[in-house]
């Protein structure tokens, strides 16, 4: 049972998370690390996610009974029932709350609710009714870095936002991808995704203008004075990498295998890209 639970906060989800806010709170901390707050920032804001991502499997649960990619999961198979999955994610929720606020700031706590009430509420309405559902998506996504951001500054600043765009580009191919390759599920379930709203060929181009955007976005925190010249270089390396497969996709015969590769090449982009950040913020 309690594994069942755990499985329902989505830890994928929790851990890509904490690694982005990683990278947030090393670009404003640099070298002045606080384990304390550093803590604090990263089990708040997990607690949040968690609890969010707790909140969309109990919104999501009869969706989740169509495809069979998610059928299995505790709420959609009956394992916790939705009264007990309200209540722990209330739990998760106020203990993030609680701990943000106690050891960080008020921007930061701010920051994080934000991405909860965008991520259950905004995205939990849209990705039902339309395919820019997937674009609303990525704004809670791109809050994380954000919160370990101003957990440090107690204030926005473009580095922040420029944390949040690079974020949004990175996760609109990777969402992509999956909506390539989990299309039929999609379709089962009535989600309307954009493979099955516009084509795949006008997916492939997303993809293209979206990785584009997130090569330019990221080189910017160097080109702004935010990150030195061992981020500029991994990031340069790191976008080419993505954006050279990304123009092959186009004379791929197999467009599931090529989205499958994509998936796997955005992991590897967000994880080096955090580490680049985090690496040249200690360094410089």
């Amino acid at each position: 049972m309690l594994k069942s639970y755990y499985y329902l906060t989505k830890p994928g989800i929790v851990w890509g998370n904490a690694i982005t806010a990683t990278a947030g709170y090393f670009l404003a901390a640099g070298r002045h690390f606080n384990p304390l707050v550093f803590g604090a920032t990263i089990v708040g804001l997990s607690l949040v996610v968690a609890a969010s991502c707790v909140y969309n499997n109990y919104i999501d649960r009869g969706i989740d009974q169509k495809m069979s990619r998610t059928k299995n999961r505790a709420l959609a198979s009956g394992q916790i029932s939705p009264a007990a999955a309200l209540i722990f994610g209330t739990v998760l929720a106020l203990a993030g709350v609680a701990t943000l606020a106690l050891f960080t700031n008020l921007l930061a706590t701010a920051t994080a609710l934000f991405g909860m009430f965008a991520y259950v509420v905004v995205y939990g309405y849209w990705k039902r009714r339309s395919w820019v559902g997937t674009i609303v998506g990525s704004v809670s996504g791109a809050i994380p870095p954000v919160v370990g951001y101003t957990a440090v500054t107690g204030n926005l600043s473009w580095a922040a936002f420029i944390l949040f765009l690079t974020v949004v580009f990175w996760q609109m191919p990777h969402f992509y991808a999956i909506a390539i390759n989990r299309s039929a599920d999609y379709e089962s379930a009535g989600i309307p995704v954009l493979p099955l709203k516009k084509g795949l060929e006008a997916t492939r181009w997303q993809i293209l203008f979206f990785i584009v955007a997130y090569v330019v976005t990221s080189l910017s925190l160097y080109v702004f004075g935010y990150a030195g010249i061992i981020y500029l270089v991994s990031a340069l390396i790191i976008g080419l990498c993505w954006l050279i497969p990304a123009v092959r996709g186009f004379r791929t015969p197999d467009i599931k295998a090529w989205a499958r590769q994509m998936f796997g090449y955005s992991l590897m982009v967000i994880c080096l890209w955090c580490i680049a950040i985090c690496v040249d913020a200690v360094v410089r």
